[in-house]
């Protein structure tokens, strides 16, 4: 019966195709909407994990938490280095880590910060050793495969979030560890010191400003001493971009927030409501999207259906020369039942290939993807359901074809054909 059903469907090729690749279309958009729903939703969870409060410059909230947590936008801009020892001193601040944004190496983002961001997301040390001095780094496990960067090995950061930027070839870098893979943000970054970046661009940190300061303060023998504190005084100040906090407590979300926007230069913004705020914008376009994709399926099924019904008429004496040859009515009609099942599971498996297939292409076409950790290597069950509803409605389609080929009157059908 399966080898009939291929005959058959080998002899019209042309029709058969064209049916696969319409099944085989809507599948395949059905299962890159669910896969790329499923990783954003399960990447940006794993990115704010710990993080209850984003607290950096006034502007866009979202587009604070993306830059910050996410590290897939552009900073809104800079705070005044002092907002950390504040927000440190506030009794509902269990935890505040700060983050100096601006530049990268190859498009692996530096991320000037302290040691207890790892811990944030878990991250260990696959060999070397954490940065502890100015002017040393370690790089997250895909920054260094795609970076080239190995422990030991130097380099000079590039201005700006993009490879066009000028270099601060004046303090390079020096790699001192590499980091295992994580799953989260961490894997694509270049972890070093505030200090650090604050040499790269020639700042200096307000420690050593302050005893430069001094030392100013003190030198009565000339004027060259004073004026290079001068300078110093002039150049641009140790601001950070933003501070990660986590809560103390439960009523730190009710107050914490508010506290901080009623500031003119601070903004706070909270991961999971800017995340749940775009997620459901993008479910919005999802949901259209998803609803077109079932419209193609259909519309291939019924084009399934209209194929085999067509085919059952041409057909009848075939079917009732192989009822002479001994066939029941359940193997002829499952014949046809075949056919449409072959159709809707050649279609459902072609489109599950297209779909991690075109996800590949993206995330190596457009790094926002893989940055986000949108990539094929995911199978979700739900692509198990889309296939199998997809068979049913190859089955569906075949049921009236086959059901008028079982009733179809074996000596009335070889009486119109003498």
């Amino acid at each position: 019966m399966l080898r009939l059903a291929i005959a058959y469907l080998k002899d019209r090729w042309l029709v058969t195709a064209f049916n696969i690749a319409l099944i085989a279309l809507g599948v395949a958009s059905l299962a890159v909407l669910l896969l790329v729903s499923t990783q954003l939703e399960k990447r940006f969870e794993r990115d704010s994990q710990g993080i209850d409060l984003v607290v950096g410059a006034k502007g866009s909230p979202l587009q604070l938490i993306l830059s910050s947590v996410y590290h897939v936008d552009i900073p809104t801009g800079n705070i005044a280095s002092d907002s950390l020892d504040l927000l440190r001193r506030d009794p509902f601040v269990a935890r505040a880590i700060p983050l100096a944004l601006g530049d990268n190496f190859r498009g692996a983002r530096i991320v000037g910060t302290e040691p207890e961001f790892l811990a944030i997301h878990g991250a260990t040390l696959s060999e070397g050793s954490i940065f502890t001095t100015v002017g040393t780094a370690v790089v997250g496990a895909t920054a260094a495969r795609e970076t080239g960067l190995t422990i030991g090995q130097s380099f000079a950061g590039t201005h700006g979030l993009g490879g066009d930027g000028h270099a601060h070839d004046r303090v390079p870098f020096r790699v001192t560890g590499i980091l295992k893979p994580t799953g989260t943000v961490t894997d694509r970054l270049i972890l070093t010191s505030i200090d650090s970046v604050w040499a790269m661009h020639g700042i200096a940190s307000p420690d050593a400003a302050a005893g430069a300061t001094t030392e100013g303060d003190q030198d009565h023998a000339g004027h060259a001493h004073g004026e290079e504190v001068l300078d110093r005084r002039d150049a641009p100040s140790p601001d950070i971009t933003a501070v990660l906090v986590t809560y103390r407590n439960a009523m730190a979300a009710v107050r914490l927030p508010s506290a901080i926007n009623r500031q003119t230069a601070l903004q706070a913004a909270s991961p999971a409501a800017e995340t749940a705020r775009l997620l459901s914008l993008f479910g919005a376009a999802l949901d259209g999207a998803r609803l077109f994709s079932w419209l193609v399926a259909l519309t291939g099924a019924l084009s399934v259906f209209v194929v085999l019904l067509s085919a059952a008429s041409a057909r009848e004496g075939d079917m009732a020369l192989l009822r002479v040859m001994g066939a029941t009515r359940g193997q002829v009609s499952g014949t046809v039942l075949l056919e449409g099942l072959v159709i809707a599971a050649v279609g459902a498996l072609l489109g599950l290939a297209a779909a991690h297939g075109l996800l590949a292409v993206g995330a190596s076409l457009f790094p926002t993807l893989a940055a986000v950790g949108v990539g094929p290597r995911l199978f979700h069950p739900g692509e198990l359901a889309i296939a199998a509803a997809v068979l049913g409605l190859g089955v569906v389609a075949a049921l009236i074809p086959a059901a008028r080929v079982y009733r179809t009157d074996l000596a009335e059908t070889l009486g119109r054909a003498t």
